[in-house]
Formats: structure tokens, sequence, C-alpha cells
């Protein structure tokens, strides 16, 4: 069976970690008739989340791209996604490549009338225009669901629900009146899917193929209130360098919105690595609706403010310093080596680790995880700064041709640059 493996995507036990910081997403295979995997069906099973709502419908999106890894969550392969009929029609669904996710969509109370049934056809049509594909359970051939039927890419068939002996009736039903592919689903027999097989289904899903899987992955959010700043920004229309000046001052809020541009349930064709490039490509409606979904599922609390505040020093500093001696679009990378040099601390995790769900260029890495390149000297000058081991400052101030005056000048208006920031917070 063509699985994705997952093996290194283990995160440390959970009793190891804040339960508040942890991604819990549970998947669980869809097979064709050959037994390899045609998609998989994500359950949220983080803490937060037990109870299937709109805003849980939300998280479990945002958490799969954002937090989770999507490259090893579920590879290429199609997304199956639970629904309530209120989170159709959220505005987290724009972030979403449609051409990988199926929307599986609940059928309607069994007291709703049939103007509730058929007033949600224009939402399932206006989410198939914008390319999403809509899977149905077998609620969908009961006679009063007949405006559905057009609307059904998947249809369902909850092999608990029925006797074989009325497998072929139902099968002969769905593609008499719908052009939908069948899932047989609650597949727990050799006898099920052998019969199921021989009335040339084609989609299975159950325990007898794969029990689901959970993946778990370490988050980092940002406060409330850094996050409410950025809607501001943005629902104020401000410039690309207001935005970028914000994301420059909280490391947690940068490294989420690089996390995200750049998982591959984004589908772009190239990495982002600049601050600037993420919100031009995104735009401001995009970069509104990822910072509103930040907001639900973040905490009030975020990195310890001692570790966010040296991480901003850092980097402040290592842009003030490498714009003394490389280009000004180093100085940009020399920022995000400094203010991501405290990730590993951060997340709890090792550097390399960490730096698995963010894409960097190589030299930026390359100061991180093995502290050379052009970035190291920097970094290294950088550290020096901290510990107050005067001859560790003289060697990597020198190895840079920096007099004591332009260093010590540089780290006192960083840690102004800083202290302000934390002062506008207070504000």
């Amino acid at each position: 069976m063509d699985t994705p493996d997952i093996s290194n995507t283990a995160t440390p036990a959970p009793a190891d970690l804040d339960d508040a910081n942890i991604a819990r997403i549970a998947r669980q295979a869809i097979v064709d008739d050959k037994r390899d995997v045609f998609g998989y069906e994500l359950f949220d099973r983080s803490v937060a989340h037990k109870a299937h709502t709109a805003a849980s419908d939300a998280a479990l999106l945002f958490n799969a791209l954002s937090y989770a890894g999507t490259e090893a969550l579920v590879g290429k392969k199609t997304v199956f996604i639970n629904c309530t009929h209120e989170s159709l029609s959220g505005a987290h669904l724009e972030l979403i490549p449609p051409d990988r996710v199926v929307l599986e969509v609940p059928a309607l109370p069994a007291d709703a009338t049939q103007q509730e049934i058929d007033a949600c056809v224009p939402t399932f049509n206006a989410l198939r225009q914008r390319g999403f594909r809509l899977a149905f359970d077998q609620n969908l051939l009961r006679r009063n669901y007949a405006a559905w039927l057009p609307m059904a890419s998947f249809v369902k068939l909850d092999m608990q629900t029925f006797g074989l002996e009325h497998a072929e009736k139902l099968v002969k039903f769905a593609r008499n009146y719908t052009r939908a592919q069948i899932v047989a689903e609650k597949v727990e027999t050799a006898e099920q899917f052998e019969h199921m097989q021989s009335l040339e289904v084609k989609l299975f899903q159950g325990f007898w193929f794969a029990q689901p899987q959970v993946v778990q992955a370490r988050t980092i959010r940002p406060t409330h209130a850094t996050v409410i700043q950025l809607i501001n920004l943005v629902r104020q229309q401000a410039s690309t360098e207001e935005i970028e000046e914000l994301l420059k001052k909280d490391p947690t809020l940068s490294f989420n919105l690089l996390r995200f541009i750049n998982s591959s349930g984004f589908g772009l064709s190239c990495e982002i690595t600049s601050f600037r490039h993420a919100v031009m490509i995104l735009g401001l409606k995009k970069l509104f609706r990822w910072a509103a979904l930040l907001l639900t599922t973040s905490r009030a609390g975020g990195t310890p403010p001692a570790v966010g505040q040296t991480a901003v020093v850092r980097g402040r500093l290592m842009e003030l310093l490498s714009a003394e001696l490389l280009p000004p679009e180093e100085s940009d990378h020399a920022f995000v080596v400094g203010v991501f040099s405290l990730l590993d601390v951060m997340l709890g995790q090792p550097m390399t680790k960490a730096l698995e769900s963010v894409a960097l260029p190589q030299s930026v890495v390359d100061a991180l995880v093995h502290n050379k390149g052009v970035f190291a000297p920097f970094l290294e000058l950088t550290r020096a700064c901290e510990s107050g081991d005067d001859d560790a400052f003289a060697r990597a101030a020198n190895a840079l041709q920096l007099s004591n005056h332009q260093v010590n000048w540089a780290h006192l208006q960083a840690l102004s640059w800083a202290d302000s920031l934390i002062n506008e917070e207070v504000a």
C-alpha cells in the first residue's frame, strides 16, 4: 500500500509537552480496489477541539496546513474533511487549495424541512465553482435530498448500516442518479470488501484496511495581542513595510507565517523565504483570514517573554551588523537567522527538528544548524554580546573587522528597539 512514511514525525511524549501546544491530527486511509492509498480522511484529536463545530473544522484544516507537516501527514494525496453546514461558508476555506480537498457534508437533522434542505444548494454550487469536491453520506439517496444529487463528487455508503443483500440496490441507485464515485466506508471484513468490489465499487475505507493513525506536531503560537495588532494593520490596509515590521517584532508570528505559506497544502511552486514576499504572495485579504484563524487557535500566553525578546534583539542586531558588510537583501536573511536562533528553545526540540517545518534559505540553515556560512560569524558575535565573555567578543568582532564602537552601538540600538516594542504592547 502506497502510504507516506511518517516515522520521522514523532514528537516527545504528550506528558513532556504542554497539551495546549500540541496539534494532534488523526488520518485514516481511503484506498482503491488495489488497496493503494487514494486519500486520507482527517480527524482533529487535539484536546481543545473534541466537539465537531464550525470552529473545529477551521482549526483542523489550519493545523493540518500550518503545524502537522502536510507532506508527512498526507503527502500528495486527497484530503477528506468532515464539515458542519456552518463551516461551509467559513472564510477559512479561502486559504485552502481546493484541488486537494474534499468537503464531507452531513445530512441535515431529521426534522429539517424541504425548504431548509433545498436552501443549501447555492452554497454547494459556490463551493464547486471554486473547485471544491463534495462528499455526502447515503442520506443523499433519500427522495427529499434530490436537489443535492448533482452536487456530489463522492457518496459514502456506511457498511455498518445495511446488510450485504441490500448493497447492490444502493450502488445501482447511486450510479443511476449521480456521477459520484462511491466509497464503501466502515469496511470491517474481507466479505464486505469482496462483495463491494464485485459491484465494481472502487474506493474503500475502514478498520479492515487501516486504523486511524495520529500525527502530532509541536506548535508555537504568538500572543493574542500581537495577532490583534496584525489584524488591525490589515484592516487599516497598512503598507507591506508596516506589516513586515510587525512580523519582525514577533518571531512566533513570523515563524508561523513562513511555515504556513510554505506548507505543501498551500500549493506554491516556489519557497517563500522573506516576510515581505510572504505578505505580497498572500495579499491583505488572505493575510487577514490567516491572522483570524491564528487568533482562534492561539493561547493567551505564548512563548515566554524573555525568550521572545532575546530573539528579537538578536534579529535586529544581526540586521544592523550585516548592513555594514552585506547587500540589503542579505540583511533581511540575517534578521531571520537572529530571530530564529532560539527556535529550538521555543519548540523544545533540536534545531534540526525545529527547522523541518519551515522553508529557509540554505545560508540561513547553515548558520543555525552548522554554524557556518556567511551569517555564522554574525551569529557568533551576537551571542558573544550576550555572554559577557570579553575574549569571545573580541575574537568575533575582529573576525568581521568591526570595531568595539560599531558593535556596541548596534547592540544598544537593538536593545532599544526591542524595548520600544514591549512598551508599545504594554501601551
